[in-house]
């Protein structure tokens, strides 16, 4: 074979050669997820439960993990929703929001006192709000769905952002609801959304 037509048969399988190579990093990727150790069963015990609104938990939140997080993450997001509540929008449990990005996770009962949460983090508004039930506006608030209801479905999301500050890039404020938050970080931010990751735990009565 002339070095000409070596020279041909090698170039055509760069192609082939550079595809495999970027499926194999592709596949070796680390998936960027978010657990509870707290809800490793898929349900949620008494307590992490509501104290309210008929229900008797103790109303701590669960503690929060998360791994392989984006290059380039600023801060982190969390929301926690139940599209199963009879509203016809769901219900907005837990939301936490500027989490920096260093932080490796949310300890049991970080949702309970602002002062728990790693700084700037802070928790938004949820469904509870001006009830009293969480102890105090931006807390966690447990499950409590309608008794005979087939076991609600709880959505925990965690948003990767490559920005520090949610609110100040987006232009809303930190009382926002939960819903205008969930299009920010879905929408919103566009390619400023790096990655997104849940988990889901169930809760009847």
């Amino acid at each position: 074979m002339s070095a000409v037509k070596k020279i041909a048969t090698v170039l055509a399988t760069l192609p082939l050669a550079c595809g495999a190579l970027a499926q194999a990093a592709y596949a070796g990727a680390a998936t960027f997820t978010v657990s509870s150790p707290d809800l490793s069963s898929g349900r949620f015990d008494k307590k992490f439960i509501l104290n309210g609104f008929g229900c008797t938990g103790s109303n701590v939140s669960p503690a929060i993990e998360w791994s392989n997080v984006p290059e380039g993450t600023k801060s982190l997001a969390l929301q926690v929703l139940d599209p199963d509540a009879p509203t016809g929008s769901g219900f907005w449990h837990w939301a936490v929001y500027n989490i920096p990005a260093t932080a490796p996770g949310l300890p049991q009962g970080a949702g309970n006192t602002p002062s728990s949460l790693p700084a700037p983090a802070f928790g938004g508004a949820n469904d509870f709000l001006d009830t009293g039930a969480t102890g105090g506006n931006g807390n966690y608030g447990g499950p409590c769905p309608p008794v005979g209801d087939i076991a609600h479905h709880f959505v925990f999301t965690l948003y990767a952002l490559s920005v520090a500050d949610v609110e100040a890039v987006s232009g809303i404020p930190k009382s926002g609801s939960p819903a205008l938050h969930s299009f920010i970080l879905n929408k919103g931010l566009g390619d400023k959304i790096l990655g997104k990751a849940s988990f889901v735990a169930t809760f009847g009565r």
